[in-house]
């Protein structure tokens, strides 16, 4: 289901800001592996996951186990070895900005050694994530601001969970929001016994956009493409009500906070969110008491079918006795939002 006026609203408010855009510096590939752009060589770019794989299973998305489970990077096949077959490619920041974290003890994460930058583009605060290195750049440090372009790593096949075999050694790369800067306290309330050894920079606080398509469409726009407008385009797999006013989100990301004359008048009582199939929230709403119309801490509003058909694997949504519910994947991704 769709909700007109919510959709027709933000559509002006991209009109709006679109001639603002312009002229943004893109983003660049991080390896010089440029592949992605030559038609029918996909497979020269991605690392499937096995050699009988296609190479969507080494794209962003629901693209493993038969759709069931997500990926939320780019993985980019090596081009250059050393004379053991190990892969020695330069990791370049995909843009300017700041590294907010290094790990450098691959048994600590699926990830690998791999690193953190922050970028602010278009206003917007974006971290991108670079797994699986064999080695970061001597003397890189926390805090170091770096240019696009800038070596920070060697590419490399560490993983805590994974035999990564040299035949696919590559860079996992991701391009993310952070969901909420209280992560560490809020995982140590929530999941007790359990281990975060990478405080608010775990990749469970990192929620992925596609880093192809916002590549793609860099390639296809030039500097016109908006980073901001890809953002809010997204497609909503679903609509939630959170009765919550003052999350860490909603200051980190004003630009996606919608406007609502209703709110400028009375106080906010809760926030109409539009989330995409891997749980980003792009658009958020406030609402006043009379617009509300349960006591729920979280309330489904709507749910896109044809969406949910088409990308299932985060499992946000279920339907349950032919009714649409929060699943429990849905309802941990809110309350870490709004914790």
């Amino acid at each position: 289901m769709k909700r007109p006026a919510f959709h027709l609203l933000w559509m002006a408010v991209l009109a709006a800001t679109c001639s603002l855009l312009q002229g943004q510096t893109p983003f660049q590939f991080p390896t010089a592996n440029h592949a992605l752009f030559d038609p029918g060589q996909e497979l020269r770019f991605f690392a499937p996951t096995t050699p009988g794989r296609p190479w969507q299973s080494g794209g962003f998305g629901c693209v493993r186990d038969n759709s069931q489970r997500m990926h939320e990077g780019l993985d980019i096949l090596h081009l250059q070895t050393d004379r053991r077959g190990e892969p020695t490619d330069p990791v370049m920041a995909t843009a300017d900005g700041t590294v907010v974290y290094i790990s450098t003890r691959p048994g600590l994460s699926n990830y690998g050694n791999y690193i953190v930058v922050r970028h602010v583009v278009e206003g917007l605060e974006i971290y991108s994530l670079y797994a699986h290195l064999s080695a970061v750049r001597p003397g890189l440090f926390i805090g170091e601001k770096v240019r696009s372009g800038e070596v920070i790593a060697t590419m490399g096949r560490t993983s805590s969970v994974e035999s990564i075999g040299k035949w696919r050694a590559h860079l996992h790369f991701e391009l993310n929001v952070l969901v909420n800067d209280r992560f560490a306290e809020w995982f140590r309330a929530n999941s007790p016994g359990q281990r975060n050894d990478h405080g608010e920079w775990n990749g469970q606080n990192l929620n992925g956009l596609d880093p192809r398509a916002i590549l793609l469409g860099e390639k296809a726009q030039g500097r016109n493409f908006s980073l901001l407008e890809f953002l809010r385009s997204q497609t909503a797999l679903c609509r939630v009500l959170v009765r919550s006013v003052n999350f860490p989100y909603l200051h980190r990301y004003p630009q996606l906070v919608l406007p609502n004359p209703l709110a400028q008048h009375g106080p906010v009582a809760g926030y109409e969110i539009a989330l995409n199939y891997n749980g980003v929230a792009f658009a958020l709403m406030p609402r006043t008491e009379p617009e509300i119309k349960s006591r729920a801490k979280f309330q489904l509003l709507s749910v896109n079918e044809s969406e949910e058909r088409a990308n299932p694997c985060r499992h946000l949504v279920v339907r349950r006795g032919g009714r649409w519910q929060l699943g429990n994947e849905g309802l941990r991704e809110l309350e870490l939002l709004t914790y």
